[in-house]
C-alpha cells in the first residue's frame, strides 16, 4: 500500500470515529457532557466553546458518556421545533455525576450529541437522582434512532 491510501484510511477512520467513540451501543446514540475548566490547560485537553457570545473552554475528555447512559425519554423542547432529552444513568455514573455537580457548581457542563453541541448548562446544585436533561437540539430522527439502541425509560430493554 502506498503512504498515500494509508494517509487516506486514517483520515476516514478520524471522521467516523467521534460517533463511534466509547459507544457500545450504537453510533447513533453518541452522547456525552464536558465539564467547563480554566483556559490554562493543556490545549490538546480543551475544546473551546463560543457559549452566550463569551469563549469558554470545556475538558475535551467526557465526564459522562453513551456508556453510561442507561435509558432516555425524549420530550419536545421548548422552541416546539426539536426535542430534548432526558438520560438515565447507571449507578456508578450517577455517583459520579452527584460528586462532579457538588464539586462544580457555577461551572457549566456541555453537551454533546452525535458529534455536534447541542445544549450547555449552569450547574447550580448537586445532581442526586442519577438524570441528566438535555434541553434541545434533538431531531426527530434521531429519538427515532435512539430507540433502536437503547429503551425509553420505564421500559424494558427490546431484545
Amino acid at each position: 500500500m502506498t503512504n498515500a491510501f494509508l494517509r487516506l484510511i486514517l483520515l476516514l477512520c478520524l471522521l467516523i470515529s467521534p460517533a463511534w467513540a466509547g459507544d457500545k451501543k450504537g453510533k447513533n446514540m453518541a452522547v456525552s457532557f464536558h465539564l467547563e475548566t480554566e483556559a490554562g490547560g493543556n490545549p490538546k485537553m480543551l475544546m473551546e466553546q463560543d457559549v452566550g457570545g463569551k469563549k469558554r473552554f470545556f475538558q475535551r475528555s467526557p465526564d459522562i458518556s453513551t456508556k453510561d447512559v442507561v435509558a432516555f425519554g425524549p420530550f419536545l423542547a421548548d422552541n416546539k421545533v426539536d426535542f430534548g432529552m432526558v438520560l438515565q444513568l447507571r449507578p456508578t455514573a450517577a455517583k459520579r455525576l452527584e460528586s462532579i455537580t457538588s464539586a462544580n457548581q457555577g461551572k457549566m457542563l456541555l453537551a454533546t450529541f452525535n458529534g455536534r453541541v447541542v445544549d450547555v448548562v449552569i450547574i447550580d446544585k448537586p445532581v442526586k437522582d442519577g438524570f441528566l436533561v438535555i434541553w434541545n437540539g434533538i431531531t426527530d430522527a434521531e429519538v427515532k434512532e435512539c430507540d433502536k439502541v437503547a429503551p425509553r425509560i420505564g421500559k424494558e430493554k427490546k431484545k
